[in-house]
């Protein structure tokens, strides 16, 4: 199996690269790109439906023949929702930056008759997750109940300093639904402030996977399998970029039963 682990690739340009090649799976693809003003990022979609997310920056967007103009504006994935653009398989999309920009191009295999389409914030609702230090603050981009895409789900998390996520431990790697969903996922991290550091540990009940990684500025987890927990550590907020598919477009997961008293504590 891969290192569980990608860290970025330089500074500029495409710094990384996810692929279901690389990675040793079947659904997920995932690309970073860093920006300057007037440089371009574009690609062919092919077979896979893909969502571009404005992690921060402008820039303008086409899709296919349709023209988006200007999306983006936050400037740090911290402050509030991205814009975000939907385009389906066999099209092609093209981004210019217009400031600094930070894109990330999730994929997944694609199919139906979706259109390209922007997503802009407040298109879902703004959600609150957990109580105590397991509080987190959720935007949806692609939830499975918009019907809107093939495979992909994207979603965000900003998980306070000194707090849990993804926590109770959960999976979902059997296709047993309904009880159940197989979804491959990464996690795109984030810190702020970027020095900091946080942890995602990756296991199995039998523990024949179990990893414990160190979560710095920049860096991609993989989760093939298996339980997913992180902890972000004491005056660092840690932001998490999701991207998951399988063989159906549902998030139906379970929970350790070990920790699943945490749900009613």
């Amino acid at each position: 199996m891969p290192n569980l682990k990608v860290k970025p690739d330089g500074s500029h340009g495409r710094v990384t690269h996810v692929t279901p090649e690389n990675a040793g799976w079947t659904y997920v693809g995932f690309d970073l790109y860093r920006l300057k003003p007037g440089e371009t990022a574009s690609a062919e979609t092919g077979d896979r439906e893909v969502c571009l997310v404005w992690v921060s920056g402008k820039a303008s967007a086409k899709a296919g023949a349709k023209d988006f103009g200007s999306l983006g504006g936050r400037m740090n994935p911290f402050e509030g929702a991205p814009h975000a653009l939907y385009i389906p398989a066999g099209s092609n999309w093209s981004v210019v930056a217009e400031t600094d920009l930070e894109l990330a191009v999730c994929s997944a295999p694609g199919g139906g008759s979706y259109e390209a389409r922007a997503i802009p914030p407040g298109t879902h609702p703004a959600l609150t997750r957990g109580k105590g230090t397991n509080v987190r603050y959720v935007n949806n981009i692609m939830p499975e109940d918009d019907g809107a895409a093939h495979s992909l789900l994207v979603v965000e998390v900003i998980t306070p300093g000194g707090h849990t996520s993804s926590y109770p431990p959960h999976k979902h790697d059997q296709d047993n639904l309904p009880n159940e969903s197989f979804l491959e996922e990464t996690y795109y991290h984030r810190l702020n402030p970027p020095q900091g550091f946080g942890f995602q540990r990756v296991y199995t009940d039998d523990r024949s996977l179990d990893e414990v990684m160190a979560l710095e500025d920049g860096d991609v987890t993989l989760v093939p399998k298996g339980y997913h927990p992180c902890a972000a550590c004491h005056g660092y907020d840690l932001y998490y970029l999701n991207v998951m598919a399988g063989p159906k477009r549902v998030w139906k997961f379970h929970n350790a039963p070990e920790h699943e008293w945490l749900l009613k504590a």
